[in-house]
This record gives C-alpha cells, structure tokens and sequence, in this order.
C-alpha cells in the first residue's frame, strides 16, 4: 500500500541507522516537527519536513495537521497465547493471599496450563487472536510470544503453532520462545530434575525440528528453577540454535543474571529485585534488560529499578508481560506511562525503551522500531495531542487514531 502523510506535527524516533540505546543515549529521540512521511509497498520509502514535500507524487495523501507519527510499539515479552483467564486468583490477592500461596494451592501456571490443555488448538487460536487485534489497536507492531502454559509436549507444541498461525495471518513480526521451563506439572511434582530431562530430550527436539522457537525461557526464581537448571536449559536450547530470554530476579535475587549473561542469552526479563552487583555484570554485555512495570503495578511488587540501570549506561527495554495471572492486559501505552510516573523515566527514555531497543530485545531492530528508510510501515497516527510527552502524561486515555501495519490501516481498515 501507499501512502503519503503530510502535516505531520512530529514525526517522531527518526534515524538513519539502527543503535541499541544505552545511558545518555536514551534521553535523546530525534524529531522532525512539521513533516512528511512517504510510504510504498508497505515500508517507509522517504520523510522530511515539509519544505521538501513530494508534490508530484500521485498517491493516497492523508493530512496530518496536529497529529503524531511515530514507529508501533515493540512488546519483547508476552505470554498472549493463553485459554481462559484467572479473575478468581484476582479477588484471592484482594483478600490478601500472594502469587507464591495461590500457586502453592495449584492456583498460577498450573491453574493455567490444565485449561489451556482441555482447550483445542482452533478455539485457543480465537482467544489469542482477539488479544492480538487488541493490542495491534493499541500501537503494538512487533511482537514476542512464549510458550509455558502447556507444561507437556503436545501442549506446548499446540501453543506455538498458534503463535505462528497468529504471525502468518497478521503480517507483523512476531517471534516465538520454548518456555516449557516455566513450572512443575502437577506429574512430575518433586522430581525436577525428571521434568528438566523431559524438557531437553523430548519437547526441545521437537520444537526444534519443526521450527516453532526461535528462542528458550526459564523461570529462574526460588520455588520455581534454580541458576544450575536455568544454565542445563540455556545450554540444551544453544545446542539446538536457540538464544536465551530468561526470566529472572522477580522476587529474588539468586545469580541468575550471572548465568544468563555467561551463556549470551538475549535479554533478562523482570529484574524487580536487582542488586548492586547484578547491576555490574550486566555492565560491557550484549544481554539486554528489560523491565515489566505492568507485572509490578498488578502484583504490588517493587518496580525494576530503571534509573539505576539507566545510569550505569545500560540499555533498557520495556515490554508488556501480557499474561492471565500477573499482567492480564497488553497495552503499551500504559507501560510507557508507567514507566515515566514509577519508575521515572523521561518520555524521550520510554519511548526509546518501547521502539528501538525493545526491537533489539527481540531482534527485529532491521524491520521495526524507528522512523528508518526501509523498514516496515508499522505506524501510530495519535489524535490531535501537543506533543509526545502528552502521552505517558494522559495515562489511561486513547490518544490513537489509527495504527498502519505495513502501511495498512487497522482500526478502521
């Protein structure tokens, strides 16, 4: 499709070239006010302000006068293929009851994982699909989809067929991680080690074999895996071609960045709990944060300590932590606030954290993340706003008019 937007207000994440953003780098984002934006076959063709605008090209035109473009939302950690949903563990943490008791009492994953396997693959497609339109509604433009709530092979080979069902159909970049590691089925309680084996000598290869993964997670956390089973997975995943995105220091701080950062996984994801020395060896490494304030807002749990991060000249990533047990909601635009009202970030750092260096954190930084001659014309067009800061101010609010992906419009096609 093309497209030829003109007026644009700010045109907003501009670059020539791709940079995973680190420290002070993530307080600038560059801008063009009063722009233009030129899209053919479905990825940004050209842009400048409006003093070089194409005339000549006899195409779609659409006026932008007072509006925003800026790239889609890149979401680098969701759990969005699920069955059902968990609303009654809701009203159990309201009566005060926490994620770890609920989960003792076969609440949590396990809750999750018995639906999702009395659930068909064709009916859990349709659950999927309608979160995935949701967020797509909501600026999402890249996504990433675990696996995890099937704890058995066939289950979690059904999960990640959806998730590449969902890829096939929607056009957008999405990328599938093996998250068979996520908790103890309720056969194999108290033999870990068997469940691990299990992992490795039965789901992976035939994960691998039928190319549903391109990456491996683990949920490194007391009662859950520890640092020796996270490294066996990380590696058997390696083996296999899978880099690693591993959740890790959501309650606890247990060595698991160590770990992660020795076996090059790809990201660290949670990192609620971080000490100062977590913090140093992520320092000069190519693993990537990633924070999830959703999770924190939701559960009532500490926040990453973004600041912290951010001024030890880190890269930072944002994700939404999409699930039906602590994050039952997608929208990135809540995260980007979210970020800025608890965990004080500026708007030029969230946005960064949300567009550019999430895409790095799933890398698709070639195809999404910035206004980059190129790549996909994955848009949000806003509302008439004043600016980009408007956004994460108005927390709560719907500031889009349309979301384009690959040119195409999506809320109102």
């Amino acid at each position: 499709m093309n497209l030829l937007f003109y007026n644009i207000q700010t045109l907003v994440q501009v670059r020539s070239e791709n940079e995973l953003l680190k420290g002070e780098d993530m307080k600038i984002l560059p801008c063009i006010e009063n722009a233009w934006l030129y899209i053919k076959d479905g990825k940004i063709e050209d842009f400048g302000s409006m003093d070089t605008y194409p005339q000549h090209l006899n195409i779609e035109k659409i006026d932008a006068q007072g509006k925003l473009i800026l790239p889609t939302w890149v979401d680098s950690h969701t759990h969005l293929v699920y069955a059902g949903n968990r609303e009654s563990e809701f009203v159990d943490r309201i009566k005060g009851l926490s994620y770890e008791e609920i989960a003792s009492r076969g609440g949590g994953i396990l809750n999750s994982a018995k639906k999702l396997q009395a659930t068909s693959e064709e009916e859990l497609f349709d659950q999927s699909e309608k979160r995935l339109q949701e967020i797509i509604a909501m600026g999402t433009g890249a996504v990433e989809i675990k696996s995890g709530y099937g704890l058995n092979t066939e289950a979690e080979i059904k999960m990640l067929r959806v998730a590449k069902k969902l890829e096939e159909k929607y056009q957008l970049p999405v990328k599938k991680t093996f998250l068979g590691a996520h908790a103890l089925p309720p056969e194999f309680k108290n033999k870990k080690s068997a469940y691990i084996q299990h992992i490795i000598d039965e789901m992976l290869p035939e994960i691998a074999k039928n190319k549903l993964a391109d990456y491996i997670d683990i949920f490194c956390e007391k009662g859950y895996f520890d640092v020796q089973d996270s490294i066996q997975i990380m590696q058997a995943g390696k083996r296999h071609g899978l880099k690693s995105k591993i959740h890790v220091n959501q309650f606890n701080s247990i060595g698991g960045i160590q770990a992660a950062v020795e076996n090059n996984a790809l990201s660290v994801d949670h990192l609620e709990v971080m000490t100062k020395q977590d913090i140093e060896i992520l320092k000069n490494t190519s693993t990537i944060p990633v924070a999830l304030p959703s999770c924190s807002l939701f559960l009532s749990i500490p926040y990453t300590p973004a600041r912290e991060l951010i001024n030890a000249n880190l890269a930072l990533a944002l994700a939404s932590d999409y699930n039906p047990g602590s994050t039952p909601n997608g929208n990135m635009n809540l995260i980007v606030s979210l970020a800025c009202i608890k965990m004080k970030l500026t708007p030029e750092e969230a946005i960064n954290a949300s567009t550019m260096n999430a895409a790095y954190a799933m890398e698709v930084e070639n195809q999404v993340g910035s206004i980059t001659k190129g790549k996909l014309a994955n848009l949000i067009l806003t509302e008439n706003i004043p600016s980009y800061s408007f956004l994460p101010y108005s927390f709560g609010n719907n500031h889009i008019k349309e979301v384009y992906i690959q040119g195409k419009p999506q809320i109102n096609p």
